[in-house]
C-alpha cells in the first residue's frame, strides 16, 4: 500500500479529532459545526467548511462507518493524488469539491423548501410567518394549506444537517477515475473488480436515482446527502477538465 502523504495525514488526524471531540461534547458540537439551512437560527457562515471535518456520531445512524469509509478511501485515493499533485494542489482541490458538495446541497434544499413555501405564499400566509412556525415549531397556521409530502420535504431541508467529508471523496473518486480510468476497483459488498472508467460513473448514477427518488439502501431514511456527493463529484470533474484542458499554458497549476 502507498505510505501516506503529509496533507492526508493532517486531513485524517484533523478528521479523528473532530470525530472524537464532537462525540465527547454531544449535540451541542454538531449544532455549532455541522451545516445548518442557512434560513435556520442555526446556521453559521464557517459551517460549510467545519462540516466537511464532522462525521456521524458514534451512536447515531450509521455510526463510526461513516466516517471509517471515508478515511480509508482518503487514504488510498488522496496519497496517490497528492503524490502526483504536491501538497498544495491536492488541498486545494479537496477542499474545492468539499466545499462544492455542501453548495448543491444546499442548493436542492432550497429548491424543496421554496416548492412549499410558495404553496403556503399562495394560501395567505408571508414568508415571515412560514419561517416563524418554523422556528417554534408551531404549525398550525399550516393546516389546509400545504400538502404532508410538501410539508416534509420542507421540515426535512429546513432542519435537516450535514455532515462529512464524503463530498470531497467523491471529488478524489473523479480525479481518480479520469487519472487511471482503467484501474480497477471493488466495493466491500461487491468483491468483483470494476474499472474506475465505469465504477465511478455508476456509483454516481447510484446517487443520482437515490437523491430523486429518495430511496435508501441503508433502508428507510438512511440520511445520505446523496446531492452533496454529486456536487463534489461535479467540481472534481470540472477541475480536472480545466487543468487537463490548461496543462501545457500559462494557465497550469504549476
Amino acid at each position: 500500500m502507498m505510505n501516506m502523504t503529509p496533507a492526508v495525514k493532517q486531513l485524517l488526524i484533523i478528521n479523528i479529532l473532530f470525530y472524537i471531540g464532537s462525540n465527547i461534547v454531544g449535540p451541542a458540537a454538531y449544532t455549532v459545526l455541522a451545516e445548518f439551512f442557512p434560513e435556520n437560527p442555526n446556521f453559521n457562515f464557517w459551517q460549510p467548511l467545519t462540516s466537511m471535518f464532522m462525521h456521524a456520531p458514534v451512536m447515531g445512524g450509521i455510526g463510526i462507518t461513516h466516517i471509517l469509509f471515508n478515511m480509508i478511501a482518503l487514504v488510498s485515493f488522496g496519497s496517490l493524488l497528492e503524490n502526483m499533485w504536491g501538497a498544495k494542489k491536492f488541498l486545494f482541490f479537496y477542499i474545492s469539491a468539499g466545499l462544492g458538495a455542501i453548495a448543491l446541497h444546499i442548493a436542492i434544499n432550497y429548491l424543496l423548501f421554496n416548492e412549499g413555501l410558495q404553496a403556503l405564499v399562495d394560501n395567505g400566509l408571508t414568508k415571515q410567518q412560514v419561517l416563524m412556525a418554523f422556528d417554534t415549531r408551531n404549525f398550525t397556521a399550516f393546516e389546509g394549506k400545504i400538502e404532508i409530502p410538501d410539508f416534509e420535504k420542507m421540515a426535512s431541508a429546513y432542519y435537516g444537517t450535514a455532515v462529512g467529508a464524503s463530498g470531497a471523496i467523491y471529488g478524489l473518486l473523479v480525479a481518480f477515475a479520469m487519472l487511471a480510468p482503467n484501474a480497477e476497483l471493488m466495493l466491500m459488498f461487491i468483491p468483483v473488480p470494476i474499472k474506475a472508467k465505469y465504477f465511478v460513473p455508476g456509483l454516481l448514477a447510484v446517487d443520482l436515482y437515490l437523491g430523486i427518488t429518495g430511496k435508501s439502501i441503508f433502508g428507510s431514511g438512511g440520511g445520505v446527502a446523496h446531492f452533496a456527493h454529486i456536487g463534489g463529484a461535479i467540481v472534481g470533474f470540472i477541475m480536472m477538465w480545466y487543468w487537463k484542458k490548461n496543462s501545457f499554458n500559462n494557465k497550469r497549476w504549476d
